[in-house]
């Protein structure tokens, strides 16, 4: 029976040289929690109305009744089981090579289209002198062959899941196994195919990925004689939402014109009383009342920057934990004012398919910023640059200088915690994102 002790000394192989321990933060376990955690920085108001509490935490179980609990619990698990069925595929599995195996194979690489054939590199068995040697091969969404035989190689099964391969010498059969190709049956646009392949007392398995390559969307400089080749009318439109705030709109719109004329600038707006807006490469779209919400458009007018790291601790079946940490990664290479953070303040720029990867929840009007940012978690690149600024509102504007159109805003854009918006906020982080709490430092 063997047995794992934590001491001082790490132990490698059979010496106890010493050397550093693991983190315990750093490891992954199953029972998250978000208790506070001290760390350097300055908390501002503004980092807490936009980035969520500080210690001691944010339960969002808590937004349902005690009576709602349980049933709550039920239904995301089995709607988590669920999304794992559909994200997940055989190639997620983790494959461990044994050691000293005869069997060389192919650990990740492989790929095939749907329904599609693709030769198996790598293939070869390296053993002892015997009077035959065979190896065998079986798959599960498809079916094997060979590309071309090699004299003195006996085949059984070709074209169907299961092949064997036999030879009475070792050079034959390595040299046949350089021609073997599997052939996808089954169709699924992305998935993955686990082969197991074996010889006497040896097996291993190795992994062939179904799917579609990604479609490319280039956007091509033009050439020399194009117009378009340096025109960045052509190539950006800015979209903005505004409610309420034309005066803020104003500024916006006059901030961009200083250095893009002539680029496009559409604003849907969903005010109650909505002002006439006019101008060159500007259009304005009215919209119900109250409609559009979760779009993370506005732009400060000052240079104080708010960067925002985000985690997620994995919890078991309670949920997930997410912390928020001010803050940034690391520095941008080639560009000296710019770091690599996983949220900001503002949302100035970014591919259009991008942004339509993560999307904005109907369900959030108006109070989604942080949410944005928790669903384009390891989809978006976010980037901040404190070089740039974009004149809009600025934060630090004293309540008695608003008027009552930016009173109205405010009562729509920073609800009050008894306000029904912030429980349906951590009903979806519960629900939706399978979170049990958050904590931010």
């Amino acid at each position: 029976m063997a047995t794992v002790t934590t001491s001082p000394a790490w132990r490698c192989g059979h010496g106890t040289t010493p050397g550093p321990a693991p983190t315990p933060r750093l490891l992954p376990r199953n029972g998250c929690s978000c208790e506070a955690e001290a760390e350097a920085g300055l908390a501002l108001p503004l980092h807490r109305r936009l980035f969520g509490p500080g210690p001691p935490g944010l339960d969002f179980a808590s937004a349902f009744s005690p009576g709602e609990r349980p049933r709550q619990l039920r239904l995301r698990e089995r709607e988590y089981r669920n999304y794992r069925t559909r994200v997940q595929t055989p190639a997620d599995r983790l494959l461990i090579v044994p050691a000293n195996s005869p069997l060389e194979y192919p650990a990740q690489g492989v790929e095939v289209r749907p329904l599609q054939t693709v030769l198996v590199p790598g293939l070869s068995l390296q053993a002892p002198a015997r009077s035959r040697y065979q190896v065998n091969l079986t798959a599960s969404l498809g079916t094997l062959a060979v590309a071309a035989e090699v004299e003195g190689v006996a085949l059984r099964g070709e074209g169907q899941p299961h092949l064997s391969l036999a030879a009475a010498h070792l050079d034959h059969l390595n040299r046949q196994l350089q021609f073997v190709t599997y052939t996808n049956t089954q169709f699924h646009p992305d998935t993955a195919d686990i082969v197991q392949f074996s010889t006497d007392g040896h097996s291993a398995a190795f992994a062939i990925r179904i799917r579609h390559p990604p479609t490319p969307r280039l956007y091509g400089p033009g050439s020399a004689g194009d117009s378009d080749r340096y025109n960045i009318s052509a190539l950006v439109t800015v979209a903005t939402k505004t409610f309420l705030r034309y005066d803020k709109l104003r500024g916006l719109i006059a901030s961009i014109r200083r250095f893009y004329p002539s680029v496009t600038i559409v604003v849907a707006d969903d005010s109650q009383r909505p002002e006439p807006l006019a101008g060159p490469h500007l259009e304005h779209y009215l919209m119900p009342f109250g409609k559009v919400g979760g779009a993370v458009r506005e732009i400060t007018g000052y240079t104080t920057t708010y960067r925002q790291r985000l985690s997620v601790r994995g919890g078991g079946a309670g949920g997930d934990c997410l912390r928020t940490r001010p803050g940034f990664h690391h520095r941008l290479a080639g560009f000296p004012a710019c770091v690599v953070t996983d949220g900001v303040v503002n949302f100035f720029l970014a591919r259009t398919d991008k942004v339509r990867q993560v999307g904005f929840d109907p369900r959030l009007r108006r109070v989604a910023h942080l949410e944005f940012f928790i669903d384009g978690l390891g989809v978006l690149h976010v980037g901040s640059c404190e070089d740039v600024v974009v004149d809009h509102a600025s934060k630090l504007a004293l309540p008695w200088r608003r008027s009552e159109g930016e009173r109205q805003y405010n009562r729509y854009r920073y609800p009050a915690a008894r306000d029904d918006s912030l429980r349906l906020k951590q009903r979806l982080f519960f629900f939706k994102n399978r979170f049990k709490c958050m904590a931010g430092d």
